[in-house]
């Protein structure tokens, strides 16, 4: 199994879907760690927007934001 919290499977539709023929066990491994990577850092910016607003819940709006900023 995985190591991290995403699967591999997805990791390989998602480079088919960009256009690979084929895909190395190894590069679904490495998209895994970096879209892990990218996810933490939304996830803890999202909640520097949660807790500057008083708020406990992550709303989609803070992701949202977070995403626009970074993109």
């Amino acid at each position: 199994m995985s190591d991290g919290d995403l699967h591999l499977a997805p990791m390989h539709r998602i480079l088919k879907k960009a256009g690979a023929e084929r895909v190395s066990e190894e590069a679904a491994e490495e998209l895994r760690k970096a879209l892990e990577s990218i996810g933490l850092k939304i996830a803890n910016d999202a909640l520097d927007f949660t807790k500057h607003a008083g708020r406990k819940t992550v709303k989609a709006e803070d992701i949202k934001i977070v995403v626009k900023r970074l993109l």
